[in-house]
């Protein structure tokens, strides 16, 4: 095995509160960390542990294709492993979950003969199933990223529950910094689902909220009627399965969480 190693890990959703022990302790004992995460406040959580940080975000640009940019933080991940350094590398949420970055580094690491390794965390479909009370056990759970979902026109089952991944970026070929205003992808996709339920199912859009102490945003409506919502790049379509009528309120209100960030026509 050659000198030099790389560890993958991820901060989870909430702020500090969803980093494991392991990935804690991998970040504070590694020459190099690289970082991808979405709050300065973690940022400077990451510095208060380890110093020897660098960010990954330079990678993108608007305008710029998101698979260079990937190709580019691979190349700046292992560029210290190349020289015998200890590196973690750092992203948001899950580490393996919608970062391909994060897998193409560790198997090159891998081609390369170093020792590299990913370790878990916490993932929006996680929040979500917590939040929403949703066991993806009790009629099965499928998950596509929107954009491929509606492209390959994909024939999902409507008796197992739907979760589609970055509605806010069907069509995007590289990283949007504001909402953006083409949102034929959206409306055609919210279109082809409301063909396949039946007429009034209600979805829910899904934000993760990265402060313990602020609710997530918990949209629930009728399908044709999200078609104005606003989006995110990290805004999660939830479709429960066909006939499965969500108890949204009664759940959050039993957890005690603001009832104000839950939108709901009854």
């Amino acid at each position: 095995m050659r000198r030099g190693s790389l560890t993958v890990v991820g901060t989870g959703i909430r702020l500090v509160g969803d980093l494991t022990l392991e990935a804690v302790a991998q970040i504070r004992v590694a020459d190099r960390v690289l970082y991808l995460v979405n709050n300065p406040a973690m940022v400077h959580w990451l510095r208060l542990q380890n110093p020897r940080l660098d960010s990954l975000h330079d990678c993108y640009a608007e305008g710029k294709p998101r698979e260079r940019s990937y190709a580019e933080m691979v190349a700046r991940i292992l560029a210290p492993v190349r020289r015998g350094r200890r590196v973690c590398a750092v992203f948001y949420g899950h580490p393996g979950v919608f970062v391909g970055p994060s897998h193409d580094a560790v198997r090159c690491a891998r081609r390369e003969g170093f020792e590299a390794r990913m370790l878990p965390g916490v993932s929006a479909d996680g929040c979500l199933f917590a939040e929403l009370g949703v066991d993806p056990a009790d009629r099965g759970c499928q998950s596509f990223e929107a954009s491929d979902f509606l492209d390959r026109r994909i024939r999902h089952s409507t008796a197992c529950d739907l979760i589609l991944w970055q509605v806010g970026l069907i069509g995007e070929p590289s990283i949007r910094f504001d909402d953006g205003s083409d949102r034929s992808g959206w409306r055609r996709l919210l279109a082809s689902l409301a063909r396949r339920y039946p007429s009034g199912h209600r979805a829910v859009l899904y934000e993760a909220s990265p402060y313990p102490v602020c609710a997530p945003r918990v949209t629930y409506r009728p399908l044709p009627e999200l078609v104005e919502e606003r989006l995110k790049w990290y805004t999660t379509l939830y479709v429960p399965a066909a006939g499965v009528r969500l108890r949204l309120a009664a759940a959050r209100q039993a957890r005690g969480l603001r009832a104000a960030s839950l939108h709901s026509h009854h």
